[in-house]
This record gives structure tokens, C-alpha cells and sequence, in this order.
């Protein structure tokens, strides 16, 4: 019995981790500060939306990242304020780490200004998406 315990305590914590890493997954966080650093057009190769720009960034073997790209790439074509850019996370290195892109895919929704206002790490659902560029003044 002795040598249960052990493995039932792993197995209860593993659990937990793997039910708390699925729910937080395509979860929209929104920022707390509003003065972080702005992205500009010649950083993300697009022109700012009027009122918001999502920036995937993806790799390669990422299966969920096709899965959010198709999923935002029909999302704005319905919405004429809001852009949309894919960015490979491989390719753009050091914008990944001034951004603290820790997994792909990661969606940032940023305001007019360019200003990070939240982001979504995994994919999102479309009702996330939604509420997410809702939020954003």
C-alpha cells in the first residue's frame, strides 16, 4: 500500500496540470497596462486595422497554428476594422523574445495604436475571438 501512495500523488497532480493546461489554453488575457511598447507596421508588415490587429505567431509543425490561422483569416474578412497578420515565430527571433512569445500558436490583439491590449496562447474559439476584439476600445 505504502508504494501506492507515491503514484497516486503523481497521478492527482498530473491530472490537475493537464486539466488546468487545456482551459487555459486559447484563453484571451487581457494586458493590464496600456503603456507597453507600440508594434508598428514595419514590425508586423501590415498596416494597423482601424480598430484592432491580430498577430499570429506560428511555427511550422504546429497543427493548432493552421487551425487558428484558417479560423482568424475567415473571422475578419466579416469584420472591416480589424486586421489580421501571420508571422512565423522561426523567422522573427528576436521580436518572439521582446515579446515574450513563450508557445505557438499565440494570437496579440492590439488597439489602433498598436499597443499589446491582450493575447491568446493556443488556439481560440470563436466566441473568445469575438469577445476579445470586442473589449478592445
Amino acid at each position: 500500500m505504502k508504494s501506492l501512495v507515491p503514484l497516486l500523488i503523481v497521478l492527482v497532480a498530473a491530472s490537475g496540470f493537464g486539466i488546468w493546461f487545456q482551459r487555459t489554453r486559447g484563453e484571451f488575457r487581457r494586458k493590464k497596462t496600456i503603456n507597453g511598447p507600440r508594434m508598428t507596421q514595419d514590425q508586423i508588415g501590415i498596416a494597423l486595422g482601424e480598430r484592432v490587429t491580430m498577430v499570429q505567431f506560428s511555427s511550422a509543425f504546429c497543427s493548432p497554428c493552421r487551425a487558428t490561422r484558417v479560423l482568424l483569416e475567415q473571422m475578419v474578412q466579416s469584420m472591416p476594422d480589424v486586421a489580421y497578420v501571420h508571422i512565423d515565430a522561426e523567422s522573427h527571433l528576436e521580436l518572439v523574445r521582446q515579446l515574450n512569445i513563450l508557445s505557438t500558436p499565440t494570437t496579440l490583439f492590439l488597439n489602433r495604436d498598436g499597443v499589446e491590449v491582450g493575447r491568446a496562447m493556443g488556439t481560440p474559439k470563436r466566441n473568445q475571438v469575438l469577445a476579445a476584439v470586442a473589449a478592445v476600445h
